[in-house]
């Protein structure tokens, strides 16, 4: 087996588990926003609650029903913002977009590089276009709630 392919089976062996075990997968008991993510294509369904500090992310919790790569993607991206400003957010999610679209984020400065690094199992969504809607669903979802809207427009 050659280097890529330990990296692909590392990769998928963190969806899996994130997919199957998220640890952020839970409703909010005090919150300031949150949306719901619907795609009707795959079925896979999503709401993200986001708890406020003023203009920081403390907490981001959800709750989603769909593969293993819009769960893992929700977990991993609850993790990557706590703590995290609204523009800053809004920044990795556009970083994270065009890495799960193409595979690279070349134009990513150095402060994303951290958590786009945590957020890299799921660069190989790129390989199969049709899952790149599952990846960047719970992200629609949480920038909608950023935004006051109660659900994510589709892509």
């Amino acid at each position: 087996m050659n280097q890529a392919d330990d990296f692909a089976d590392l990769y998928q062996q963190v969806i899996l588990d994130h997919g199957r075990h998220p640890r952020h997968g839970k409703r909010l008991e005090h919150f300031n926003a949150t949306a719901k993510g619907d795609n009707p294509m795959c079925g896979d369904r999503v709401q993200v609650w986001i708890s406020l500090n003023g203009d920081t992310i403390d907490d981001v919790g959800f709750e989603a029903r769909g593969c293993a790569i819009s769960v893992a993607s929700a977990d991993l991206m609850a993790a990557s913002v706590k703590g995290r400003g609204r523009a800053d957010t809004k920044a990795l999610f556009e970083a994270f977009r065009e890495m799960v679209k193409t595979g690279t984020c070349p134009h990513c400065g150095a402060d994303l590089a951290q958590p786009l690094q945590d957020l890299a199992p799921l660069s190989g969504v790129h390989e199969y276009p049709s899952r790149v809607k599952c990846a960047t669903l719970p992200w629609h979802a949480l920038i909608a709630a950023l935004d006051g809207a109660k659900e994510a427009s589709s892509e």
